[in-house]
């Protein structure tokens, strides 16, 4: 934010209501009302205030949904929710069925909350889960929130990245096939992948991170044994080259081996070089806990890792924590993001 306050407000978080018809409605409202939250950070929604009622009611909490305008008009105060209403979701809209409406609605709250953050009246994004086959039949096909949000932020190449209390992870690639990934993958992505890392665990307060490079065959090749000389011809020269500016930058690591190695402390950050491969341990390791954080914005972006969980919306008894967690990591990485801001 740029007001003459930043230095000492809590950040103003922008928090997207995903598909209408998933758990994000359900999982937000639960969210705002979690004093951690609104004790380090000022979250309003990008949403239809409407659907945000029924939420409540269906949970059985009594809170004043306020629409607003602008972010400037949010009022914080217990049980109160603010809601930048776009008014876009049919009252009888259903939960857990597919919805070109809903999907077309997701994508406008995303669009007004990248135009709000890019123009810094916002610290940061939080973004509800979306259903990528509604968000198509909206009429904007995009693989998913990172695609779609450097898109509107007017940026080429971003990277995923996967957070949990035991292991952080970032993604050389990640919505293609693994044929394609393979293809994909060369030293200079590798390279733009590893040093965004760098500046996402500044960002989250480690200056001086250890980082772990998965290969792509097994057992990282094997000296030749496995594949065709993929890790020396499309991994090692990026090492090579971050690590020789004194960054803790090792491998082509063993995959098997190298999330083993990060779950118990010796790297504080694991590139995985395609979907899979990063996104299994993670999810082992406990996927309400994670946050996906989209690295390479010029804004702070996270979100919850996990789907739109259509089999039960609707019912009350969707967990809250991943949404808890990632609008906690929004506000500790917008603390540090004033400093090291990606041009």
């Amino acid at each position: 934010m740029t007001d003459d306050n930043a230095a000492t407000s809590t950040p103003v978080i922008a928090v997207t209501m995903g598909d209408a018809a998933g758990i994000g409605p359900e999982i937000i409202v639960r969210a705002f009302l979690d004093r951690t939250v609104t004790s380090t950070c000022r979250p309003f929604v990008v949403g239809d205030a409407a659907r945000l009622r029924t939420a409540a009611d269906i949970l059985g909490e009594s809170v004043e949904i306020r629409s607003i305008e602008a972010p400037e008009e949010a009022e914080y105060a217990p049980g109160v929710i603010n809601v930048i209403d776009l008014d876009l979701i049919p009252h009888d809209l259903p939960w857990g069925e597919l919805s070109a409406v809903a999907g077309d609605a997701a994508y406008h709250y995303i669009a007004v909350a990248a135009k709000l953050a890019t123009a810094e009246r916002v610290d940061a994004i939080c973004t509800a889960p979306l259903n990528k086959k509604a968000l198509h039949a909206g009429g904007h096909i995009y693989p998913g929130h990172t695609e779609m949000l450097a898109s509107l932020c007017g940026v080429e190449e971003v990277s995923m990245m996967l957070t949990t209390p035991q292991i952080r992870v970032i993604h050389v690639t990640t919505h293609i096939g693994l044929i394609d990934a393979v293809h994909l993958i060369e030293p200079g992505l590798v390279e733009r992948t590893v040093r965004r890392g760098l500046r996402a665990m500044a960002d989250a307060g480690i200056e001086s991170p250890r980082i772990g490079v998965c290969a792509i065959n097994p057992h990282a090749g094997e000296n030749g044994l496995f594949g065709y000389g993929e890790e020396a011809e499309k991994i090692t020269p990026a090492i090579e080259r971050v690590a020789a500016e004194g960054h803790a930058v090792h491998g082509p690591l063993p995959a098997d081996t190298a999330f083993f190695l990060a779950s118990r402390g010796d790297y504080d950050l694991i590139v995985a070089m395609y979907h899979d491969q990063g996104h299994g341990p993670v999810k082992v390791l406990g996927i309400e806990a994670g946050v996906n954080v989209t690295v390479g914005l010029p804004v702070i972006r996270t979100s919850v890792d996990h789907g739109t969980a259509f089999d039960i919306a609707g019912t009350g008894t969707a967990s809250h924590e991943s949404m808890v967690v990632a609008m906690l990591q929004a506000a500790e990485m917008s603390r540090g993001h004033a400093l090291t801001r990606v041009p």
